[in-house]
């Protein structure tokens, strides 16, 4: 296990007036017992028809197949009012440490990359930790992918031109479906857009051991979010890489991915590796490290100057890949 011996890296300082003035309401530390009630809360959810407000987007609920066994999935789809058929898909696995949140979290975003490049976004709801465990969660996301891709035609989507994308927890889902889908041949994948994604189950990394007691999702939340996941399987062998995709040695034949994460929060050295770990393997890979930001500043702190900048690299990099 390493031992911490380094100072935390500084905020921004924008960002850490703005984390400052959160510090009374959100707990640095997340434990098992605050699990039920964060989800009753709604840990201060938009409802979806207020954040889409007047904008021309139609919002649609499909039920689709999910994993052998397990119920059906409710999936979200996103689309302008004016879609023109043929246009990218973005297929979204929220995030919320794997054991909070629902298929409208992160929707801030992703209603603006609707917008932006006439995507249709397809949302899904899977299942939550700790009530369903490994692979429920990946399982649930992939399932919902090969209906999206199955079902490109019908949606209006291109189907050579589906992203992957997801913020924490749902960058690291996404990041697992990204390698299932590779492994087992389908549905093809043009990219994967990580967000500060969760991949490493074992938490051992300096930045980890840094960002303990403090900030948005620490050490201590962490060991939550992965006991629930994976139970006493976790740090050994039986992990899988789709549940933890840092565990992965393999790293060839995937789409090009995106990865940014904040300089002071848990996530940065298994990021930075994972990317790291693509390149040495012939990848393709972007990677942006934001100085000074804390895990999800751009989601609590949208106007914030390193917020803006980040959104706007997501962006760039979507009209790179999607060629719009």
């Amino acid at each position: 296990m390493t031992i911490n011996t380094h100072p935390s890296p500084p905020f921004d300082v924008e960002l850490g007036a703005v984390l400052a003035a959160m510090s009374e309401m959100l707990p640095s530390t997340l434990t098992p017992e605050m699990i039920g009630p964060m989800r009753s809360s709604g840990f201060g959810a938009i409802p979806i028809d207020e954040l889409i407000g007047d904008r021309e987007i139609r919002h649609e609920e499909r039920i689709v197949p999910g994993p052998a066994g397990a119920p059906d999935i409710v999936l979200s789809l996103f689309s302008r009012t004016d879609h023109v058929a043929g246009g990218p898909g973005i297929y979204h696995t929220h995030g919320g440490g794997m054991v909070v949140g629902d298929r409208f979290t992160g929707a801030d975003e992703f209603l603006a990359w609707v917008l932006e490049f006439d995507a249709v976004v397809a949302s899904v709801e899977y299942r939550l930790a700790p009530e369903n465990p490994d692979p429920a969660p990946v399982d649930d996301c992939y399932a919902g992918l090969v209906w999206f891709a199955d079902h490109a035609d019908e949606l209006g989507v291109d189907p050579g031109r589906i992203v992957i994308a997801g913020a924490s927890a749902g960058g690291g889902l996404a990041a697992g479906v990204a390698l299932k889908a590779r492994d087992l041949g389908t549905p093809a994948l043009a990219a994967q857009l990580l967000i500060y994604p969760m991949l490493d189950d074992r938490n051992e990394t300096v930045s980890s051991h840094q960002v303990d007691g403090f900030g948005i999702w620490d050490r201590g939340s962490n060991d939550t979010g992965w006991d629930a996941l994976l139970g006493a399987r976790r740090r050994t062998d039986a992990v899988s890489i789709y549940a933890a995709p840092a565990r992965a040695t393999d790293l060839t034949s995937l789409p090009p991915v995106f990865i940014d994460v904040a300089s002071a929060e848990v996530f940065r050295d298994e990021d930075v590796a994972y990317a790291v770990k693509i390149w040495e393997q012939g990848g393709v890979a972007e990677l942006h490290v934001w100085p000074g930001g804390f895990h999800g500043f751009d989601a609590m702190a949208p106007q914030a100057a390193l917020s803006i900048q980040a959104r706007a690299a997501r962006v760039a990099w979507l009209h790179r890949v999607l060629g719009a």
